[in-house]
């Protein structure tokens, strides 16, 4: 390994150019609009990003059924907007009543399976939003976990 030693002068020139680089580094990871994918996750032609963490072993529900499921939902940036998990007292709604982010997730899941979702503001809450926990165009995260079909 060779050690380079820099001069007084030359850290003084390089300090700006190490700020820019770290700047576009935090700026381009923090992308609300583009969530980068994680290897496991599929991402379906809704836009809907979802990463099974763990299966169920259980029915997956209709978009007609209601289910019963704990949800933890956040902003990109990691605030909390609503949380059954904090709350301690599950959902539960028949599956065509919420978004179709939602509908179309749960679909995909069997009862005891847990996933992360990422529901673009398309199939979330669109340009209403849902005031005044949650902005018009928001991008959401969820993890949720659909305990039974009732």
């Amino acid at each position: 390994m060779k050690i380079i030693r820099l001069r007084a002068s030359d850290a003084l020139f390089l300090a700006p150019l190490f700020l820019v680089l770290l700047l576009g580094i935090v700026v381009g990871c923090s992308s609300e609009d583009a969530p980068a994918p994680e290897a496991e996750a599929q991402t379906m032609p809704s836009g809907l990003i979802i990463t099974q963490i763990e299966e169920g072993d259980g029915a997956s529900p209709a978009a007609t059924d209601k289910v019963k499921m704990h949800f933890h939902g956040t902003f990109p940036d990691g605030r909390v907007f609503d949380s059954s998990v904090q709350r301690r007292s599950p959902a539960s709604f028949v599956l065509s009543s919420v978004t179709p982010c939602w509908t179309e997730a749960l679909q995909m899941m069997k009862v005891g399976g847990k996933a992360k979702l990422v529901c673009p503001s398309e199939i979330a809450y669109g340009l209403r939003g849902l005031p005044p926990r949650i902005p018009p165009g928001s991008t959401l995260h969820f993890e949720v976990e659909l305990l039974e079909i009732q």
